[in-house]
């Protein structure tokens, strides 16, 4: 059924054809109201990660408790995102969306608030279930908005607008931490919440799948929330314990039953949760993988450039961040460029060559040492800037294009459940290769920095610290034997680094054949309005 423009409204029975609010159902408004919604997640990626060490000190938690602090929302986020996306298609994705910018904003104060670290925990969990109701919703509704040939544009702007917000998030959370409080880098997203939610109520028009309808397939939204939660968990388990732990291997195992049973679930009921069909287009199959590969090597990057900015080179949260804004800020660049690119040649050719820049910046960045000059480093944060941009933006087109409009909240939540299940891989997987490295060459390091053998078969029991860039001096340590250790901490965690980043660029590397069977969407925009 086609989708009405914001001036074609059906007269009443009186013959007196009602009038319509200026900008209701506009295209590129609606674009601002999902943008301004999307942002708040954006920051927040960022925001917490330079809050915690302030977290940590001021509710005395433990490195695993604040480990939580993270997990907790990508727990949350990563198992509802699809639920979310057939949520919005079923009932709305005006009222979806808007519901998950509401619930994202008051989690967020709440979290400062909070006076404790399991109430800060809590509140993440309800913030990353927020976020699921938000994010496929806002791809959902530009689906179901734009016209096929102002589509790619207006995705372009979407990506624009998350690399803004990260691009800022660093800088912004690190001044607010430092000259406020870190419960401020939370307040952040109150008037955010609010300036989204009175311009969606104002221009977003409604839309959903009206053969929704019926009975909702809650089986399979309790089984595919098993699995993916089995998997995260696993994954998370296996970043502190390693792959051939107890813990991860069993919950690997119990992803894969329920997973099964997932499938078996799916092809059986009338009105699946995540229709198996959708996986016939090559195309959408082939870009959910490039989306999982891409945030693997870039998410994985991400951390470890950040541990060696402030670890190594002992620069402050917003140093670091600055200092990152060529991979950063070079993304807002990148997004529409790829759009354009995406519109012209369709998305494989920047998947392709997001992912050959993707190869070439791990390699290059696999080779730089402890004391590599911020010259020798930039350039390569560029190329990481741009290939984010045309994956993430040609990925979203070709796994949104290629489904069905009707399912548009779907496709949503499985381009963003991709994209975090690339990023938990990429900090997990890579930083068990960083931290195996690190553990081999640490006893060797130590010792050739000049640290006495008796002493550094000693600290070689702190692999834990030298895989996040940190010298276990200590305390008293005189001067000479304290730049001893800190040398040969710091080259042995760069023995792991550089493995870790020439794995990532074997990765994209081969993610560029993945590419080549990527094509244009071919399904009509169309969809029902509603409201």
């Amino acid at each position: 059924m086609a989708q009405t423009s914001s001036a074609e409204v059906l007269p009443p029975p009186t013959g007196a054809p009602p009038r319509a609010r200026p900008g209701h159902g506009h295209p590129w408004l609606t674009l601002v109201a999902v943008a301004l919604g999307v942002m708040m997640v954006g920051l927040d990626a960022t925001v917490v990660s330079v809050a915690n060490p302030a977290i940590a000190r001021d509710l005395h938690a433990s490195l695993s408790g604040l480990q939580w602090v993270t997990n907790a929302y990508l727990l949350a986020l990563a198992v509802s995102l699809i639920p979310a996306g057939k949520i919005a298609d079923r009932f709305g994705r005006k009222r979806t969306f808007l519901a998950g910018v509401v619930g994202f904003a008051v989690a967020s104060v709440a979290i400062g608030l909070s006076g404790g670290l399991g109430m800060v925990v809590f509140w993440r969990v309800v913030q990353g279930f927020a976020g699921a109701l938000l994010q496929p919703a806002s791809l959902a509704l530009l689906r179901n908005t734009f016209p096929a040939e102002k589509l790619n544009a207006a995705i372009g702007i979407w990506g624009s607008t998350v690399g803004i917000s990260i691009a800022g998030g660093p800088i912004v959370g690190g001044l607010l931490v430092e000259h406020v409080n870190w419960e401020s880098v939370f307040f952040l997203n109150a008037p955010l919440g609010v300036v989204a939610l009175l311009t969606g109520l104002w221009v977003i028009r409604e839309s959903r799948d009206e053969e929704a309808a019926g009975s909702f397939d809650l089986p399979g939204v309790a089984l595919l929330t098993g699995s993916l939660f089995f998997l995260v968990w696993g994954l998370i388990k296996a970043g502190e314990h390693g792959f051939g732990h107890t813990t991860p291997l069993a919950s690997f195992a119990g992803a894969a039953v329920v997973g099964a049973a997932f499938v078996v679930n799916e092809l059986r009921v009338e009105r699946p949760l995540l229709p198996l069909s959708l996986f016939r287009s090559v195309s959408l199959s082939a870009a959910t993988l490039l989306i999982v590969l891409g945030f693997f090597a870039m998410f994985g990057t991400i951390f470890f450039i950040t541990l060696y900015m402030q670890a190594v080179h002992g620069m402050t949260p917003v140093q670091s961040g600055v200092r990152m804004l060529p991979m950063t800020g070079i993304f807002i660049v990148a997004s529409p460029i790829a759009g354009f690119l995406t519109s012209r040649f369709g998305p494989r050719v920047p998947l392709a060559l997001g992912m050959a820049f993707t190869a070439a910046a791990m390699f290059g960045l696999s080779r730089i040492g402890v004391d590599a000059p911020y010259g020798q480093i930039w350039p390569w944060f560029v190329l990481v800037g741009l290939a984010f941009g045309m994956v993430i933006v040609a990925g979203t087109e070709a796994i949104v294009g290629n489904a069905p409009a009707h399912l548009a909240g779907v496709a949503g939540g499985l381009q963003q459940t991709a994209s975090q299940l690339g990023g938990v891989l990429g900090t997990s997987v890579l930083g068990v290769l960083l931290s195996t490295k690190v553990g081999n060459v640490l006893t060797d390091r130590l010792t050739g920095a000049g640290v006495p053998a008796p002493a550094a078969h000693r600290l070689a029991g702190q692999t834990g610290l030298v895989s996040q860039g940190v010298a276990p001096v200590p305390p008293g340590t005189p001067e000479p034997a304290a730049h001893a250790i800190t040398t040969g901490s710091h080259l042995a965690f760069m023995d792991g680094f550089q493995s870790s980043l020439t794995v990532a660029g074997v990765v994209a590397a081969v993610a560029v054949l993945a590419a080549l069977a990527v094509r244009k969407g071919q399904s009509p925009v169309e969809g029902v309005a509603v409201g």
